[in-house]
C-alpha cells in the first residue's frame, strides 16, 4: 500500500512517499506517523528560517559592539544557581549536583543572570552585560520557550531613567541590524524610530481600565489590601474571584485591559510599578509607594524590564520571604534564598539593570512570527 503525506512546517509542504503493507487498507503506523511537521533540523525547513537566524547573528553583533562602545564589559556567569530567583511566579528547573566526595546538593538552572551580575557590581565591576541562556519552565508559546536568550546589562552609580535611554537605542541597533524599518505583530506595528512614549502605571489603569490606581497603593513596609481594590476591578467589567490576591487582580487588569495597547504605533515604557509588585527595585523618591521599575513594549510584546536595584539586604530578605511565602500557598514549593546575594548587597553600589528577551526583540527586528524561528536549535519537545 502507498501513503502519500504532506507535512507543512515553516510556510513550505513536503511530500513524503510511504509504501508498507497493510492487510485490508488499515491505516499504515509509519505512514501516520509522517503527517507530523518537519523538524527543524530538515534542509527545507532550515532553508525558511535562515534569514531569520542570519538577522539574529547581525542584531547580536551589532549590539555587542554597541556596548564595547560605551565601556562595557561582556561577563559570562553561572547557569547553575543555589537560587534560581525568589518571586512566585517564576518557575524553575531544579538538578542535583552528585559530589566527588559522595553526596548530593540541590541546584537550579538560572531564570536569569541577575544575581551573579550583582555579585560582580558588588566586586567592583562598573559596566556590563551578558548574552545569558536562561531557562523557564512551565512556559512555551508564540512569544515563550522553555529555554532562550537573556540580554541583561548593568550600570553602577547610573540613573536607572539611562536604561529608558539604552532600550530604545537598542530597538533602533536591532531594526536597521535586521533590515525591518517598523515591526509588525499579530497585527499591531510599532516603529522603533519613533518616540518612546513614557507612561506610568497609575496613568495606564485609568486609561485602558478606568481605575484609579493610586487609590489602592500601600506605603512602605505595607503589603496593599484586596479586598478594595477587587471592588473597583469588578466594577470594571474585569471578573474576580474571592481568592485573589492584590497582586492577582493588578495583573488580571494589565494583560486584560493595559499591555495589548502598549507599543501599539511608538514604543511604550510602563514605568513606576507598584512597590509590591517590583521585589528587587527601589522605591522611587517621590512616592515610596511605586518602584523604580519600567517595561519596555513592542506590539504589545513585553521586552524588557529594568530596575533601580534595591541594595538594601534587609528589604530584599523581606520582600524575598513574602514572595516565597506566596509560591508555597499557590504552587507548594519554595525556592531558597541567596545568602551570597544579600551579603554581596551590603558591598553593592547604588546601580540599574535591565534585562531585554533577545529573541522577542530578533522576531520583531527580522519579520519572524513566532520565537522559534530565531532559535538555531529549538527545544525539541515529543
Amino acid at each position: 500500500m502507498s501513503a502519500t503525506c504532506r507535512s507543512v512546517s515553516a510556510g513550505r509542504t513536503i511530500t513524503i512517499f510511504a509504501i508498507c503493507a497493510s492487510p485490508a487498507r488499515q491505516p499504515c503506523a509509519r505512514a501516520a506517523d509522517m503527517t507530523r511537521p518537519s523538524p527543524w533540523w530538515h534542509p527545507s525547513v532550515h532553508e525558511d528560517r535562515r534569514p531569520f537566524l542570519l538577522a539574529r547573528a547581525r542584531i547580536a553583533a551589532a549590539i555587542r559592539a554597541d556596548f564595547a562602545a560605551r565601556d562595557f564589559l561582556e561577563v559570562e556567569t553561572p547557569v547553575l544557581q543555589v537560587s534560581p530567583g525568589n518571586e512566585a511566579h517564576l518557575h524553575a528547573f531544579a538538578t542535583l549536583w552528585r559530589r566527588p566526595e559522595g553526596g548530593t546538593l540541590p541546584y537550579y538552572l538560572r531564570t536569569s543572570p541577575e544575581f551573579a551580575a550583582k555579585k560582580l557590581l558588588a566586586a567592583g565591576e562598573p559596566r556590563i552585560f551578558e548574552f545569558a541562556r536562561v531557562f523557564r519552565d512551565r512556559e512555551r508559546g508564540t512569544t515563550h520557550h522553555p529555554e532562550f536568550t537573556m540580554l541583561e546589562w548593568y550600570r553602577a552609580r547610573e540613573p536607572y531613567e539611562t536604561l529608558m535611554e539604552d532600550c530604545v537605542r537598542l530597538l533602533r541597533l536591532a531594526s536597521n541590524a535586521g533590515g525591518i524599518s517598523g515591526f509588525s505583530f499579530r497585527g499591531r506595528s510599532c516603529d522603533p524610530f519613533a518616540e518612546a512614549e513614557r507612561l506610568t502605571l497609575v496613568a495606564a489603569f485609568a486609561r485602558h481600565a478606568g481605575i484609579d490606581l493610586s487609590r489602592f497603593l500601600a506605603p512602605p513596609g505595607h503589603e496593599p489590601e484586596a479586598a478594595p481594590f477587587a471592588e473597583a476591578v469588578a466594577a470594571a467589567g474585569i471578573r474576580t474571584a474571592p481568592d485573589d490576591t492584590w497582586a492577582d487582580l493588578f495583573s488580571r487588569v494589565l494583560v486584560e485591559k493595559v499591555e495589548p495597547h502598549l507599543g501599539d504605533g511608538r514604543p511604550t515604557l510602563l514605568c513606576e510599578y507598584p512597590t509590591s509588585e517590583a521585589a528587587l527595585a527601589r522605591p522611587t523618591v517621590a512616592d515610596p509607594r511605586v518602584a523604580e521599575r519600567f517595561e519596555l513594549y513592542a506590539c504589545g510584546v513585553e521586552l524588557a524590564n529594568a530596575f533601580g536595584e534595591l541594595t538594601d539586604p534587609v528589604e530584599q530578605r523581606r520582600r524575598f520571604e513574602i514572595e516565597m511565602a506566596e509560591k508555597a500557598r499557590l504552587y507548594g514549593e519554595r525556592y531558597p534564598i541567596d545568602e551570597g546575594l544579600l551579603e554581596a548587597l551590603e558591598h553593592m553600589p547604588e546601580a540599574s539593570g535591565c534585562a531585554l528577551g533577545f529573541d522577542r526583540l530578533a522576531m520583531l527586528a527580522s519579520g519572524a512570527r513566532r520565537l522559534d524561528d530565531m532559535l538555531w536549535a529549538p527545544v525539541e519537545i515529543s
